[in-house]
């Protein structure tokens, strides 16, 4: 009980984060519709950097030097890659739409592991894939079966993009000694480096048309969303398992859900309930197959060798 206790404020920061992220999809939408994708993405990020910029300030921590500077800012580059794609995504598709369809990262990352460590998940994974693709069909459908819009598609491929940052991620920086902040400050600034040559002289005219409720949505998205969300990561994986901080974080596209429907008031459909459900349960499903096979084959390469009688 006592363990439980303490462990229940982590877990409700988690949440927190989760429920930002599902709601980033309609701020996203809503402050693109208004300044236009690329201001919308430079004001999130030079928020973000800003404020990430001063953490680095208080705590002391400096910036990546030589190779490690050339990764942070790659992954800079697939990072605003993928909220590139998300919000021109979402300003073509709905909000519930888009939420859940970046859940398909959580599917497609494994796989991508797979090639780079040449170890494939198991069969009943690619059925939970399946499922996924099945499920984003009936979410796209509408009223009636059709092809996946241009919006859907943009986000489609942001979760592809995603898989390939977070496997990226993962390889990349494993090993390395420069501080967590100042890698992800150098991420923050190439992508509003980035968006505001995109956006050039339509960012200050952006600044100036944005009314109350659009600075709202600036400050949710680059400092809930980004800041928040990543401090968070980091304070509670120190303090609970990375597999449960992944579950909690997992409900993302359950939050976007709610946000679409119920804020939005974004139509989805017998279909479209249906779609979700299944493109939820398989991306559970299939998280949860590859992390028994992870730890197996972590089990089985620690596993003593066995002895062999001769005699």
């Amino acid at each position: 009980m006592p363990t439980r206790l303490r462990s229940a404020p982590v877990d409700l920061l988690v949440l927190g984060v989760a429920a930002v992220w599902g709601g980033s999809f309609l701020a996203a939408k809503d402050l693109a519709a208004e300044v236009g994708v690329p201001a919308a993405a430079a004001l999130r990020f030079l928020v973000a950097a800003a404020a990430v910029a001063v953490i680095c300030v208080l705590r002391g921590e400096r910036l990546p030097r030589g190779r490690g500077l050339g990764i942070a800012a790659l992954l800079g580059c697939t990072q605003a890659a993928v909220i590139g794609l998300e919000t021109w995504g979402v300003h073509r598709t709905s909000a519930t739409n888009a939420g859940l369809l970046i859940s398909l990262a959580l599917v497609l990352t494994p796989v991508l592991e797979g090639v780079v460590v040449r170890s494939w998940p198991p069969r009943s994974y690619f059925v939970a894939i399946t499922a996924a693709v099945a499920g984003v069909a009936l979410l796209v459908s509408g009223g009636g079966f059709r092809a996946p819009d241009v919006g859907d598609l943009l986000v489609i491929a942001a979760a592809a993009v995603r898989a390939v940052h977070v496997t990226a991620s993962a390889h990349l920086v494993r090993r390395r000694t420069e501080g967590s902040f100042g890698v992800v400050l150098v991420q923050l600034v190439v992508c509003a480096v980035g968006f505001t040559l995109v956006a050039g002289p339509g960012l200050p005219v952006a600044v100036v048309r944005l009314d109350a409720t659009g600075w709202a949505d600036v400050v949710f998205l680059g400092l809930l969303c980004s800041v928040f969300a990543f401090v968070v990561q980091l304070w509670a994986v120190r303090r609970t398992s990375a597999t449960r901080a992944s579950v909690l974080l997992g409900t993302e596209p359950v939050w976007a859900l709610l946000v679409g429907v119920v804020v939005a008031g974004e139509p989805l459909g017998a279909a479209g309930l249906a779609g979700a459900a299944v493109v939820i349960g398989a991306a559970y499903a299939a998280q949860a197959i590859e992390r028994r096979h992870r730890r197996g084959a972590a089990a089985r390469s620690t596993a003593p060798p066995a002895r062999v009688d001769l005699a």
